[in-house]
């Protein structure tokens, strides 16, 4: 779904149409504490975006509509399009609450027409959500997971491409890196200063960098590089997912994180509201029937500086107690360790079963 939060907003509030809405925490004239949700392309001109601290979206501009997240009417529109969705094909997977893959190769009446029909039901699909939710969307197509979701993306606002077996090579080399779904900031940083010459040899230097040029690191160098991930974005580059469409959803970490209203040092609020987060974990964690193996406390410092400790148990848990003393001595570590004033305290569990 093309911005979909904001999209939602405007769909409720026509007199929104035409100008820059962001959706997200409260910028208290500059002042907010939290992050940007989603904004529509208006406001994407002032070049704000998603995960953007909110009183820098204020800064960029103050006149944009400024709205508080409404996850129950978001979840509710959710649930219409998706089940729009499935009724296109009986292998689909729900990624969240705006994106979602369908496998459409099983279906008999694809066989023989291949891509014109997955075409045929792309366009249909797009204008029922439409007619139905007055959404707009993007779709890709594609021979595997990895080649659609880029498309779609490539495909935005209300688009719709489709990449054939025979054009995967054409369609990514030219791509930025940070277009392959896997490799972010920090991974994209590191591959902007390797240059490959003709020898294979690696030397540094700035300069924007291609999936074409990433293809000419050999996977050892990209395994020793980034460790299994390397193995994984050495076939990602070539186009190569062979990751299943499958509806069984799949939850792979439980967390909960909370900004202060002012940075702080104060004991007293960062270990009472580490605790609220504790309970809320757990109850999800009860909620879901898992074990755990994994804590991992994350915690952002002045600045956006922002770090994580992981203790992983030697065996599975779900101890209440064994999450709050964990938990608690990761945390504490942070405080011992830096004397910065803390802006966001986290919590993740993960190794679920």
């Amino acid at each position: 779904m093309d911005y979909f939060f904001a999209q939602i907003e405007e769909r409720e509030n026509p007199r929104f149409k035409g100008k820059p809405v962001v959706v997200g925490a409260d910028p208290k004239e500059g002042r907010g504490r939290g992050v940007v949700s989603t904004c529509n392309y208006e406001a994407r001109k002032y070049g704000i975006h998603s995960a953007m601290p909110i009183s820098k979206a204020y800064q960029l501009c103050s006149d944009a509509i400024f709205l508080p997240v409404n996850m129950e009417l978001y979840q509710k529109v959710s649930e219409k399009i998706m089940e729009i969705i499935k009724k296109y094909s009986k292998v689909w997977e729900i990624v969240s609450l705006d994106e979602a893959y369908l496998d459409i190769s099983p279906a008999p009446s694809i066989k023989g027409r291949g891509y014109q029909k997955a075409e045929s039901l792309a366009k249909k699909l797009k204008k029922e959500i439409f007619e139905k939710e007055k959404l707009t969307s993007s779709i890709g197509i594609g021979p595997n997971k990895l080649i659609a979701k880029i498309a779609a993306e490539k495909a935005k606002p209300n688009g719709l491409l489709m990449i054939q077996p025979n054009q995967v090579k054409k369609f990514l080399e030219p791509l930025d890196i940070e277009d392959l779904p896997g490799i972010g900031p920090k991974t994209a940083e590191v591959l902007r200063n390797l240059k490959i010459n003709t020898s294979g040899d690696i030397s540094r230097y700035r300069s924007k960098y291609k999936i074409k040029d990433l293809k000419k690191l050999s996977k050892i160098k990209l395994k020793n590089l980034f460790g299994k991930v390397g193995e994984t974005i050495y076939e990602r580059t070539r186009g190569i997912d062979e990751t299943p469409v499958t509806s069984e959803e799949i939850i792979k970490s439980i967390g909960k994180e909370i900004t202060f209203e002012k940075d702080t040092r104060d004991p007293e609020i960062i270990f009472e509201n580490f605790d609220k987060i504790i309970e809320e974990v757990y109850k999800e964690l009860l909620a879901n029937k898992f074990s755990f193996r994994t804590i991992t406390v994350i915690c952002r410092f002045q600045g956006f500086e922002t770090h994580t400790k992981s203790k992983t148990l030697k065996e599975q848990a779900d101890n209440l107690e064994i999450i709050k003393s964990e938990a608690k001595k990761l945390l504490l570590k942070f405080l011992i360790e830096k004397p910065k004033l803390i802006r966001l305290i986290g919590l993740r569990i993960s190794s679920l079963q």
